[in-house]
């Protein structure tokens, strides 16, 4: 055992070295993971476009204090906003996330791999306005899309076996460790300054998730990760200024991560670092839901037909699910707000088996009153099915499975609808990708002008013409006229 009174300073813990040579040196190679990202940043700019129609977000949006603007600094895509990068990070990173409808990785911790382009988007444009202003070559748009890949990948990798939410944090937390690593890598940071920026990543601890949880849901669960990525970009400019950083901030006896918020176990890398994360990624596509509730919307809408017309006739609802939708979305009793809503279960069944359909909007006052919904949902019985979770801890299916099956007073029921992974899953790329194209180009549309919005779809149009762009021209056709 070491002694915890030496003074001298170690190395640095063998996961900082890894996540900082894996952001400053990998090469990635993977067509798949490029294509991926493509598709991955139209998605993600399209649930930031989306949000932009909602006070509660916008609210949140601009720089911090009025008039602490950045002219020739970050821009926040959607809006006229020109930022220093730290607050542009929060307000990408919050609209991208503000109605729950971006991508999604699960494994033993939970998050959204995109959550990252606030920071990314952010500093990308930073340095590309200010390389352009020095008469220097600009980063493409293929260049954040290897940015974006490699944060995918930290998150995601991190998740697999390193369960924070047992612990009672929040997933948003590697979002700040991988947007930390990526970003001081894009800003030009040494292997030294990215290990001393992440240990700082780390040192932060981690937020309670008690904001994703009954009694406390609330709209921090739509900010948090744009607050993480921005913190991300700060930690690595103060790495940049060079301020020291802390070798063995996991692995400390008594004071460090591990010890401290952790009970003591040892971070786990199952795998290293590639693409794999990118390649597998989860697109939430049809429905702005939980991820643990994809499918179970998928069977509700299956069922809605066949129930809609019988409502004040049905005995009760079985929604067979995982054990993780059973932890985080079982939820009974009065909704207080939309955050609580989209983080029930028994809320977004009702919905599809009531009305056919499941929107933004849907988690709204104005729906949430009608009092069918909350009778409904009193009828509900939440299960887990045992095979359902072997299914979503499995590497080689990664499946979110929910079944539903209606049952009537009259001793009739339903069919037991199921479905095993969602349209979002890899298993249905083939079949998702144009209906992520058309969720792209239809909140492109409802947002931007006509003549602009055709310009943006005509951008995206074509890959290898996108990946060439500089991100200069990129972001200026982004920015609302």
């Amino acid at each position: 055992m070491s002694d915890s009174r030496s003074a001298s300073r170690p190395n640095p813990d063998s996961l900082l070295i890894d996540i900082a040579e894996y952001a400053l040196s990998y090469k990635i190679k993977s067509d798949l993971a490029y294509e991926t990202a493509y598709y991955c940043l139209m998605d993600t700019l399209a649930c930031g476009f989306q949000a932009l129609k909602y006070p509660a977000c916008t609210k949140l949006l601009g720089p911090v204090v009025p008039g602490a603007t950045m002219p020739g600094g970050a821009r926040v895509p959607g809006t006229s906003f020109e930022l220093d990068p730290v607050a542009a990070a929060f307000n990408i990173g919050a609209m991208v996330r503000w109605l729950d409808f971006n991508d999604t990785w699960l494994a033993a911790e939970w998050g959204h791999p995109s959550d990252n382009l606030g920071g990314i988007l952010a500093v990308a444009d930073y340095l590309a306005r200010k390389d352009a202003a020095h008469g220097k070559k600009v980063a493409t748009v293929r260049h954040l899309l290897g940015a974006m890949i490699k944060a995918h990948e930290i998150q995601g990798v991190l998740a697999l076996e390193n369960s924070f939410n047992r612990v009672g944090l929040d997933h948003v937390l590697l979002v700040r460790v991988a947007s930390t690593a990526v970003t001081a890598a894009m800003l030009g940071a040494s292997k030294s300054q990215i290990i001393n920026a992440v240990s700082n990543a780390w040192i932060d601890g981690g937020a309670l998730r008690t904001y994703r949880h009954a009694p406390n849901t609330g709209s921090r669960k739509s900010w948090a990760a744009g607050d993480a990525t921005s913190r991300a970009v700060r930690l690595a400019l103060i790495a940049l200024s060079g301020e020291m950083g802390y070798p063995s901030a996991l692995s400390a006896e008594t004071w460090g991560f591990q010890d401290v918020l952790f009970k003591g176990k040892a971070l786990s890398l199952p795998q290293p670092f590639g693409t794999y994360v990118m390649e597998n990624v989860l697109f939430k596509i049809s429905y702005p839901a939980e991820f643990h509730a994809q499918t179970a919307v998928e069977a509700a809408m299956a069922l809605h037909p066949h129930v809609s017309a019988r409502l004040d006739e049905i005995e009760r609802v079985v929604i067979e699910t995982q054990e993780p939708g059973v932890r985080i979305i079982d939820k009974t009793g009065p909704l207080a707000n939309p955050a609580d809503r989209d983080h029930c279960i028994q809320y977004m069944v009702a919905i599809p088996l009531i009305f056919g359909r499941l929107r933004a909007e849907d988690y709204e006052d104005t729906i949430a009153r009608d009092p069918r919904i909350d009778a409904l949902r009193t009828k509900m019985q939440v299960r887990e099915n045992e095979q359902l979770t072997r299914d979503y801890y499995a590497a080689d299916k990664r499946y979110i499975g929910n079944a539903i099956q209606v049952f009537f007073r009259d001793g009739t029921h339903t069919e037991r609808v199921a479905v095993d992974f969602p349209l979002g899953h890899r298993n249905r790329r083939a079949e998702a990708m144009p209906v992520l194209v058309k969720k792209f180009e239809s909140a492109v549309t409802a947002h931007f002008s006509p003549k602009q919005s055709e310009a943006i779809k005509s951008t995206f149009a074509d890959r290898s013409r996108l990946e060439a762009l500089p991100m200069t021209e990129f972001m200026a056709c982004l920015i609302k006229n």
